[in-house]
């Protein structure tokens, strides 16, 4: 082979390599910024980000400020974050959302942040944010609310849009605390579904009814529910998950929040457990990975 012809094909093979890089960068994908429960210190709080081609969007952002080692770790710039969906107001949720919030309160006075952050929630979750806001940041960061910090405050069964994702909240109908969970419809009309954190209402059950995606806490295993007691923290376990995806028709189940003792076998553990009853596809995330949908 001539020279001419080697530097085409090289030429050739690494514009067919970078194109199957951005088609791969180009999927939709969840980040999983943290798995674990309220109490866990092996791994990160439940929070992650949903992104596609066009959009991102954050969902809460755990217990504290290890949320931005988080970010860190998963390439994502804080300056990228434009929408965060709060789901409700306990501590390992929404703690982190201030560390949010005020890096980007900091970052746009530094004229380093462009755009809008908005953030949505239910009533409570955002006067919790906002009333912490106001009691712990200064005077210049917090008059940021309302300008660059947007507070969107979302009633039971509200439509919104993030980009290219259609997002519906709603109630999770929790005994414990106010909860929202949501819907997400992409462009190509694939659904996600996330119940919220706690076990799943009988009458919310017709949002999950044949998603494409479903997101399910399981605070432990079914066989370990004696030294956990998920029951009694208003949790449900792996089996319970896998039961209930079953019932409802959903196509792939991802299981998150759950306890940490045993990190290195969780995926094969929480997941055996499942497929007792779910045959479908079933991921069972460690912090910082990406799952393609």
């Amino acid at each position: 082979l001539n020279s001419i012809t080697i530097s085409f094909r090289i030429s050739l093979f690494c514009s067919n390599f970078a194109t199957q890089i951005n088609i791969m960068e180009g999927k939709k994908k969840i980040i999983m910024l943290g798995t674990g429960s309220a109490t866990v210190t092996r791994c990160y709080n439940t929070c992650f980000m949903i992104k596609t081609e066009e959009s991102m969007l954050m969902v809460d952002a755990g217990g504290g400020n290890g949320i931005l080692y988080q970010l860190q770790k998963a390439g994502i710039n804080i300056c990228d974050i434009h929408n965060l969906y709060v789901t409700h107001a306990h501590t390992d949720h929404i703690l982190g959302v201030i560390w949010i919030v005020r890096m980007i309160m900091q970052k746009t006075l530094a004229g380093k942040y462009d755009g809008v952050l908005n953030v949505y929630g239910h009533e409570k979750a955002i006067h919790v944010i906002t009333e912490i806001c106001r009691m712990t940041l200064h005077k210049k960061d917090f008059s940021l609310i309302g300008s660059a910090i947007q507070m969107h405050v979302l009633d039971d069964g509200d439509r919104f849009n993030v980009g290219d994702m259609q997002l519906q909240c709603f109630d999770i109908l929790s005994e414990k605390e106010k909860q929202f969970g949501f819907t997400v419809r992409f462009d190509d009309d694939k659904r996600l579904v996330c119940m919220g954190d706690e076990p799943c209402n009988e009458a919310t059950l017709h949002y999950a009814k044949d998603a494409d995606w479903m997101m399910c806490e399981a605070f432990c295993l079914y066989s370990d529910r004696d030294i956990f007691k998920p029951y009694e923290k208003y949790h449900s376990t792996a089996l319970d998950a896998g039961k209930l995806a079953a019932g409802i028709g959903v196509k792939n189940l991802i299981i998150y929040h759950t306890e940490d003792t045993d990190l290195a076998h969780r995926k094969e553990k929480y997941s055996e457990e499942v497929r007792k009853y779910f045959k479908g596809n079933v991921v069972v995330p460690d912090d910082l990975e990406e799952i393609i949908l």
